[in-house]
């Protein structure tokens, strides 16, 4: 399989900033990556080395076989780029905006630019002054979605659309993805990472954490057990990786280490079964439990949104 991204050791500083500390990032063609982290990871100052925007100190940084800082130009006709928030050209109207995007990345599919408008409700006549937040999104994701290129790079993307345009995303990139489409998600909306992405790269700190499929990365948590049994379950709480139980009139609740949980549902059989709930763990919860209390305080911040021209 082909690599559409590879960042290897990777460094780059601000000053005495250390934003990139020897990361790594290795994307396959065809595939949607999920790129996670808490506030001040180093999640944007990767994406902009990326795009060229940045050019990294040490290391090694390809993007589609090119260097992403010499050969930019080239590049930028084969990518598109979805900040996470836009600012529009004020007396262009969105589909004029749109179709300037197109242009710039190779061209774009004027019938699917046209679908694009009618499944996310979005008037492409109007001035871009007079656009919300949530359909400035929406002009940077159409014209992607609608370009001729091999590579989305997309970076908080629904932030501002409402739940129902959210659902159309999720839809959209399936279907960028079921033509052969790479795309490299970064989004604080874990459950929107969860449903789209075959793999996830976390990193902290600059550093890479962690990378590998989901039921991989799933292997570092635990899953949630809610149970009712004929006999008294109480004994659970004994059992070796059980965490976190409670008993809550005759319902049992609790956490089990993934390699412990054959054992535990056994013990559970031996109880008698009357009902028995078991969730895998969701990112969200795979997040905070790999870093546990080690999250800052800056980390845990909702980060402040930069306007990016598109």
């Amino acid at each position: 399989m082909s690599t559409a991204i590879l960042m290897q050791d990777v460094v780059k500083t601000y000053g005495p900033v250390q934003a990139l500390d020897f990361f790594n990032l290795e994307v396959n063609e065809g595939e949607v990556h999920g790129f996670l982290g808490p506030n001040g990871a180093g999640k944007t100052t990767a994406i902009r080395v990326l795009l060229g925007l940045l050019r990294h100190d040490s290391g090694k940084a390809e993007i589609l076989g090119g260097d992403p800082w010499a050969d930019a130009v080239e590049l930028h006709k084969r990518l598109a780029y979805v900040p996470g928030d836009v600012n529009l050209w004020p007396e262009l109207t969105g589909g004029e905006a749109i179709d300037v995007l197109g242009r710039l990345r190779g061209g774009l599919d004027p019938k699917k630019r046209e679908r694009l408008c009618d499944r996310f409700d979005f008037d492409p006549t109007k001035k871009g002054r007079t656009y919300s937040k949530g359909n400035r999104q929406k002009v940077a994701i159409i014209a992607a979605l609608s370009s001729d290129v091999e590579l989305l790079i997309m970076d908080e993307p629904t932030s501002g659309l409402d739940p129902l345009m959210e659902v159309i995303f999720q839809e959209s990139i399936r279907e960028e993805r079921a033509a052969g489409k790479t795309v490299l998600l970064s989004s604080h909306i874990l459950y929107q990472v969860e449903i789209l992405c075959e793999r996830v790269t976390i990193i902290r700190q600059g550093q890479t954490v962690e990378s590998g499929t989901l039921s991989e990365l799933r292997h570092l948590t635990r899953t949630s057990i809610t149970a009712e049994t004929e006999q008294e379950p109480s004994g659970l709480a004994k059992l070796p990786g059980v965490h976190d139980f409670s008993l809550d009139n005759g319902r049992a609740q609790f956490d089990v280490d993934t390699d412990k949980l054959h054992e535990t549902i056994g013990h559970i059989h031996q109880l008698g079964i009357r009902n028995l709930v078991s969730q895998p763990p969701t990112l969200e919860q795979l997040f905070m439990r790999h870093y546990g209390e080690e999250l800052t305080a800056e980390e845990l911040t909702e980060p402040e949104k930069e306007e990016v021209p598109v």
